[in-house]
């Protein structure tokens, strides 16, 4: 029996065939227009809700098929091969970060206002954390909300907010108590609230992408081990479809008479790197497996993010290398894949935090 039965019943391999089918039956195909408008349409949502694909975590009283958070990782592996990391990342950090939090943390009331048409895609959300002075330190944030009769007043600015400028409703983490992380809450500020406004940065890559009270940091600490796995999974997806488009190039590609591809300089890169995207897909899918299964894998996963997140990068930058000059002209797809993976080692916590973090787990 192949070892991937472990973790993917028949079931997840006959789902993840039609979703592979829809992803480059109806995403691909747009990804250049896409990448060129600097956005995707707001559409694409709802097509996801209507094939049930934001709902897999989540059980059917939500309008969800769930929870299957191994189907739901299959769809953040096949996103991540659609061409545009700014797609995958308009669609996860609505279905992985801003309505996850609904789920997760609050409270009927609000599942039933915010997550029930997140879940059809409706209402798009986001997940407002990092602040111009606080990434990783999470425990620094400087956003404040003061409590006025029924409502908070909140004081503050976000940063590097995937889905910011296009969410309705951003669940933003914000100060209402004292210092340190015991005093961080979650509060959910819908667009249309007064004095709520959002400005869209321009980025390196992901051009399509639009970057319970005084418990709010440890709910944030609960999430971050899915929302770094997703990360991982779609880097380790989108290193293996770089790499195979990088050797297909490679055996077209001609230099002294030759293909490129059979030279053994990049015989060898090319075997080194696709042994590393195996190491990786084994270690994410040990930590999935791990989360899967109500366990805590705050060392699998730390992991595996930083493994496969500086792994998505070097095969992109190898990958635009075996295109030679070509490789930087922006006619090329893999400029978008070199562009794209670079922020894989910094959003969602860095290589270094994650490092101290496994450091930590060995008491060190």
């Amino acid at each position: 029996m192949s070892a991937r039965w472990e973790l993917f019943t028949e079931d997840h391999v006959a789902f993840r065939d039609s979703v592979r089918q829809f992803i480059q039956k109806e995403l691909a195909p747009n990804v250049e227009e896409w990448e060129r408008a600097h956005d995707f349409p707001r559409d694409l949502y709802l097509r996801f809700g209507e094939l049930g694909l934001l709902g897999l975590k989540y059980e059917e009283r939500y309008g969800g098929t769930g929870p299957d958070l191994i189907a739901d990782a299959i769809v953040n592996e096949e996103l991540a091969q659609c061409g545009a990391g700014g797609v995958a990342a308009g669609i996860g950090g609505h279905k992985d970060l801003g309505s996850y939090y609904i789920y997760r943390f609050g409270t009927e009331e609000q599942r039933q206002r915010w997550l029930v048409p997140s879940i059809r895609g409706e209402m798009i959300g986001a997940l407002g954390v990092t602040e111009p002075g606080a990434g990783s330190d999470v425990a620094n944030i400087q956003t404040k909300a003061v409590r006025d009769g029924d409502h908070f007043v909140l004081t503050g600015q976000k940063a590097f907010i995937t889905n910011g400028s296009k969410a309705d409703y951003v669940v933003v983490a914000a100060r209402t108590g004292g210092e340190g992380y015991g005093g961080i809450s979650l509060i959910v500020v819908e667009k249309d609230t007064p004095g709520f406004t959002t400005n869209r940065m321009r980025t390196v890559g992901w051009w399509t992408s639009h970057t319970a009270e005084l418990e709010g940091f440890i709910c944030i600490m609960k999430n971050f081990q899915w929302e770094r796995l997703v990360m991982a999974l779609a880097a380790v997806a989108a290193a293996q479809k770089t790499l195979e488009s990088a050797i297909a190039y490679g055996k077209d590609r001609e230099a002294f008479g030759r293909p490129v591809a059979k030279f053994q300089v990049w015989r060898h890169r090319f075997a080194d790197l696709e042994t590393e995207i195996a190491a990786a897909r084994a270690l994410t899918h040990h930590a999935l497996r791990k989360l899967a299964a109500g366990e805590d894998a705050l060392r699998e996963v730390s992991m595996a993010k930083w493994f496969a997140t500086e792994l998505d990068w070097r095969v992109a930058d190898e990958a635009l290398q075996v295109h030679g000059g070509y490789g930087y002209m922006m006619e090329f797809p893999v400029q978008r894949a070199w562009r794209d993976a670079r922020l894989g080692p910094i959003g969602g916590g860095t290589t270094e935090i994650m490092k101290e973090i496994i450091a930590k787990t060995y008491g060190l």
